[in-house]
């Protein structure tokens, strides 16, 4: 172990190793990294194990953090001069690309709802390690990080600890607290943690707050009063200097002030390379053509069926799990069912930290709530996580509970990622199926499924894969083809039937997969059906028909074009056009 005056050392080099890289880039936060070099020294080269987990939250620091793993060894000295190039790993805020970070930080607010993640998978896992995560105060006006202290302590993860770089500046003026640590402790301490208040710039404190850490029985902060630029007199403590790299002559003054900073230092931090996801085939449940079963329950019978062979399938609530369905792997798997109670963006960064574990981690709730979350699912991707997202309570047809609980914008937020699976399954059949094959993808899925039931059209013995779609009514002569999924394709073979009665024939396809689909079959559909297109879904006009608009032109539209009302399903349906009779009166008008 080093002695604390080596420790001061260390945290003099990697200041003026931040310093050096963010100056030869020309971008970057040097006083930002400045105010946590002596926790930064003190983590890496005598706190943290082997095994022990590190998420940097205030991502704009990423400089000190490279400058540290360049000192344990994980990557080379030299490659802190290629700092945000193009062909580097070591980008301007901590991603997965440099193989030792687990989670994607620079979103502020993340890194602790991750961390509370990894302290659960590592406990699931019956590991002693510990997660430490280091935040900004400014990123603690941030929600989420109380929904993870909440959840935190509701857990008891005394293998989590939170050390808050207290250094008074935000971006434009000071934080909200400036350098009032009081009120910092206070709020850890009234959502159960236990909390400490030390100089962050004294290694004897952070020594003494980090056994301390060890010892509770409890989350634990340590808030930890800096001062940004900390060691330079023209940036200690100074406004306008955030995101400021210093230039060529600025940085021969500063390096003057530093003190001794010619060290080299253990470390028992290791290398990390990405956890594997595994995935072991099971026996999918069987259903009967005309059984009427809404896709929501198939999904929950899917997770037990899937979670009995796959172990490190785990499931997240946000208290909804008898309405999503996650009810029967809570159930049959107790101790991988994990509640997160009505926080959704917490709910996400547990699903990020466990995934960061190898665990595969399914995320429900209804649909509409996950929109709350959209920053912490597209920080997954970049995390390269591997999250299962399920959103029920789909559309219009969710019925009386009224817009507020409708998914009417949930499909474009998940298209939107360009690297994210979206299926929407129309039975049991195909939902069951379709679990497995989001299972066996890597990356962030999502999978819409229905609260009302619908009738089961496919046999068991259908396959489903990801960018296929499916062709259930056809002949040589349609006039029309209706493209679909989930509910409204139930309706779309109300209207075939209706129409062939009057001489009027129309092929219908299912378009399960939205991300990838298969265009190609699409177009070659459609040719066969003079061009006469129609797009059906129980969503706003932004989700199925914009898609397939961009590889067929003059889609006709029907959707949800309106702010619907509280009703029946099948009145609202009608009331917004999306019915059977709608697609009826679209195809006679086209045709």
């Amino acid at each position: 172990m080093a002695d604390e005056k080596e420790l001061e050392i260390m945290a003099n080099k990697l200041r003026i190793e931040s310093m050096k890289s963010t100056t030869a880039v020309g971008s970057g936060h040097p006083t930002s990294c400045m105010s946590c070099a002596e926790i930064m020294s003190t983590l890496f080269f005598d706190e943290m194990g082997a095994e022990d987990e590190f998420i940097l939250s205030k991502g704009h620091a990423a400089p000190i953090l490279w400058a540290a793993y360049a000192e344990t060894g994980c990557i080379p000295v030299e490659d802190l001069n290629t700092l945000r190039k193009i062909d580097s790993i070591l980008e301007g805020h901590p991603t997965p690309k440099m193989p030792s970070i687990r989670v994607a930080t620079g979103s502020l607010g993340q890194g602790l709802p991750a961390g509370v993640g990894m302290a659960l998978a590592k406990r699931l896992g019956k590991s002693r390690d510990k997660i430490y995560v280091l935040l900004g105060d400014g990123e603690c006006a941030e929600g989420s990080v109380w929904e993870a202290a909440n959840t935190a302590s509701y857990y008891k993860l005394n293998n989590l600890c939170a050390i808050v770089d207290v250094n008074r500046l935000g971006q434009s003026e000071p934080t909200m607290h400036g350098h009032d640590v009081e009120r910092y402790k206070q709020k850890f301490e009234a959502f159960g943690w236990d909390a400490k208040v030390i100089d962050g710039h004294h290694v004897h404190d952070l020594l003494d707050a980090l056994q301390q850490a060890r010892s509770s029985k409890k989350p634990f902060a340590i808030i930890s009063k800096t001062f940004k630029g900390k060691g330079v007199s023209f940036l200690e403590d100074k406004e306008g200097w955030h995101g400021k790299p210093l230039s060529d002559e600025q940085l021969e003054k500063a390096l003057k002030e530093i003190g001794p900073a010619e060290i080299t230092l253990p470390s028992k931090v290791q290398c990390h390379t990405p956890m594997d996801h595994t995935f072991t085939s099971y026996e999918m449940n069987k259903y009967a053509i005309g059984d009427m079963i809404a896709t929501r329950v198939a999904f929950g019978n899917a997770l037990v069926k899937l979670g009995e062979k796959n172990r490190n399938v785990i499931a997240i609530d946000a208290d909804v799990k008898n309405s999503a369905m996650t009810i029967g792997f809570f159930n049959a798997y107790p101790e991988r069912g994990f509640q997160s109670f009505i926080a959704e963006q917490n709910m996400v960064g547990m699903a990020i930290g466990f995934s960061a574990m190898g665990y595969i981690p399914f995320v429900a709730t209804f649909a509409t709530f996950l929109t709350r979350s959209h920053d912490f699912i597209r920080m997954g991707m970049y995390s390269m996580a591997n999250i299962k997202f399920v959103g029920s309570h789909v559309g219009i047809s969710i019925g009386p509970d009224g817009p507020s609980q409708m998914g009417l914008e949930d499909i474009p937020m998940f298209l939107s990622l360009p690297t994210a699976t979206v299926l929407y399954p129309c039975d049991a059949a195909s939902t069951e199926h379709l679990v497995c094959e989001m299972t066996k993808k890597k990356g962030i899925s999502y999978l819409r499924t229905t609260r009302e039931k619908t009738p089961v059209v496919y046999d068991n013995s259908e396959e489903f894969p990801i960018g296929g779609l499916k062709v259930l009514r056809k002949s040589k002569n349609d006039s029309a083809l209706i493209v679909s999924a989930g509910v409204t394709l139930h309706e779309a073979l109300k209207a075939h039937d209706i129409l062939k009665k009057k001489d009027i024939l129309v092929r219908v396809i299912d378009l399960y997969s939205l991300q990838p689909f298969d265009e190609s079959s699409l177009i070659e559909n459609a040719n066969k059906c003079n061009n006469n297109v129609i797009a059906v879904e129980d969503h706003y006009c932004n989700a199925l028909g914009s898609l397939i608009s961009k590889a067929i032109k003059d889609v006709h539209y029907l959707c949800v074009t309106d702010i619907p009302r509280s009703g029946k399903p099948e009145e609202l349906r009608e009331k917004y056009g999306i019915d059977a009779a709608a697609i009826v009166r679209m195809t006679k008008q086209i045709v």
